[in-house]
């Protein structure tokens, strides 16, 4: 791609905050009122797993495609576990001893997905979910399957299938045995980086054109049909100073985030600040479509304000990128959003799984919840309805066994340090239950009657909440401990990410307006876009809708150049 000969001045900012600019759209009389200075079928923003996936599909089917990411790629994708939920009987699956099919696929997914997308758009999903792992081997992508010993929050390296939701908890249970369909990319650490490495060389290898540290800016649009023609992609001159203060910056501020959220949010803005006053932009042409790829919207403040602001606690889960840039461009152009007030907490507390054999209560001493719940669901309780307070109360069996399983059970780093700090330096002890709720604030009565009915539920195995009768535990071994467990601790962070997006046409991936029609030439995929994961989070779940959304969404924008070389040839 070549530089514009001039620098053209950007109109008045339609989105403008912390996180990103989104500039209001380029209205042009038909596609030869200005000049582009480069062309392609399909323009794809935002290179994550979702916009791999679109580029991926879109040149495979003859489509040329390029790709352009704000800052290097990966995303969130590349920082994630690498947990892709797939059933419906992979091979995997199989190896493992569980039959699964895409009916009870469907059957639990339902209960988690609710009407953020079709009945018939869930089962396709479901219906597909074998080709797409497959898909996945077939573009370098490793799995295997092995399972960890216990359930946890995230399987052990060795280990790589896994329950990764609600799926062996009562009240998601239905006529199928449960499953599980949480496939960790094989690989060392955090496998989400292996995940994206081989999706980037497989669409290098398609002859994806990959331009980083280049920001789609506005969308350029016909004035007469209201179709997506191209769009503007800002970037620095090769080799130039600022290019290089960009990638310096980008790097600290994500590197910096978890030990100086402060300072990483201040880099974050000297990255902005760099983009507006050095780059330039080049207007791209894309025949079959723009493709919006650029993730979520946690790190755009004044987005999570506005739509979600009992989250703004929470440590933001994802990346800078996560700026809620192809949201707003397609807003700016009459698309619809839906679901933005949707947000995913993770508040794990297995491991260590004796913590599971624990009660959570509210800040007024009520218990809420049953412990064994997927950490997402615990998380969203939490948040939503008790104001992100929350504590674990255990007594001293349990918290021997859980000090245990913290130093010598094999744990991940991120799962132990807490666990241990939790139980060592934050704990607050008291001989009575009475006595602990003076040490937390509670209500004594309330927290008593808690414990009491906690207690005769373990006798009785029998518990309201549903918790299953092995993790049903008595409470009953002085000195009693509670545990803070809150949303805004800085030592057991509580993650969030977003979940909505663009409302878009389920078969093509077209971004629809309020009307529900669809914009001519522009695509959403991942989190970007409403879809499977919209309204409850499960492990896996985001990363396949990524993957699934991603190849839908670029597929059709390159049926819509192919569409349009046939109208032009035999016009």
């Amino acid at each position: 791609m070549t530089a514009a000969a001039s620098r053209i001045d950007a109109p008045a900012a339609f989105a403008d905050s912390a996180a990103t600019r989104v500039d209001a759209p380029l209205r042009i009389a038909g596609e030869d009122a200005i000049g582009w200075d480069d062309s392609c079928d399909v323009l794809v923003a935002g290179f994550g797993a979702a916009g791999a996936s679109a580029a991926i599909e879109a040149a495979r089917a003859g489509a040329r495609v390029v790709a352009a990411d704000r800052f290097g790629g990966g995303g969130a994708s590349a920082k994630s576990g690498g947990v892709v939920y797939a059933g419906g009987g992979t091979r995997f699956q199989k190896a493992a001893g569980y039959e699964d099919t895409p009916e009870a696929m469907y059957e639990y997914l339902s209960k988690e997905v609710g009407d953020a997308v079709t009945s018939t758009t869930l089962r396709t999903f479901c219906d597909h979910s074998v080709g797409l792992l497959e898909w996945l081997e077939q573009n370098g992508v490793e799995f295997d399957s092995s399972l960890p010993p216990r359930k946890t929050s995230y399987p052990p390296d060795g280990c790589y299938l896994y329950f990764s939701g609600n799926e062996t908890v009562k009240e998601y249970a239905g006529a199928h045995r449960p499953a599980p369909r949480g496939h960790r990319v094989k690989g060392a650490g955090l496998s989400g980086a292996l995940l994206y490495r081989a999706l980037r060389q497989s669409a290098l290898r398609a002859g994806v054109r990959l331009l980083t540290q280049s920001t789609v800016r506005r969308l350029v649009v016909d004035e007469a049909g209201g179709g997506v023609l191209g769009a503007e992609v800002w970037q620095f001159d090769p080799g130039s100073a600022a290019a290089t203060r960009h990638r310096r910056f980008s790097r600290w501020a994500e590197g910096s985030y978890y030990a100086a959220p402060g300072l990483s949010d201040s880099l974050r803005r000297r990255v902005l600040q760099v983009e507006l006053e050095e780059a330039h932009p080049c207007r791209v042409r894309a025949r079959g479509g723009v493709v919006l790829s650029t993730g979520g919207f946690i790190f755009n403040r004044e987005m999570v304000s506005q739509h979600a602001p009992a989250y703004l606690k929470n440590f933001r889960l994802g990346t800078s990128g996560c700026d809620g840039s192809g949201i707003r461009l397609g807003q700016s152009v009459g698309g619809d959003a839906a679901h933005l007030e949707r947000i995913t907490a993770w508040r794990f507390i297995n491991p260590p799984l004796a913590w599971a054999r624990g009660m959570i209560v509210d800040v007024r001493g009520q218990r809420f919840c049953n412990e064994e719940v997927y950490g997402a669901k615990l998380g969203y309780e939490m948040c939503e309805h008790h104001g992100g307070k929350a504590w674990l109360v255990i007594d001293s069996t349990i918290r021997h066994d859980a000090m245990r399983e913290a130093m010598f059970g094999g744990l991940w780093g991120f799962q132990r340090v807490p666990a241990l700090v939790l139980m060592l330096a934050g704990a607050k002890r008291a001989p009575t239950i009475e006595m602990l709720a003076g040490k937390i604030g509670s209500d004594r009565a309330t927290l008593l009657q808690s414990w009491t009915i906690y207690n005769q539920a373990a006798a009785s195995a029998d518990d309201p909440y549903g918790k299953s009768a092995d993790l049903l535990q008595a409470i009953a071994a002085p000195p009693f401990y509670a545990l803070n467990i809150s949303a805004d601790l800085r030592v057991f962070p509580c993650p969030a990410l977003t979940l909505g997006g663009l409302r878009v046409d389920e078969s093509t991936g077209a971004v629809r307006k309020r009307d529900g029609d669809p914009i001519t030439g522009l695509y959403a995929a991942g989190r970007a876009a409403v879809g499977i994961a919209s309204n409850h989070y499960v492990s896996g779940l985001a990363l396949a809708d990524c993957i699934w959304s991603g190849r839908r969404a670029g597929g059709s924008a390159a049926s819509a150049a192919v569409t349009r070389d046939k109208a032009a040839a035999s016009g």
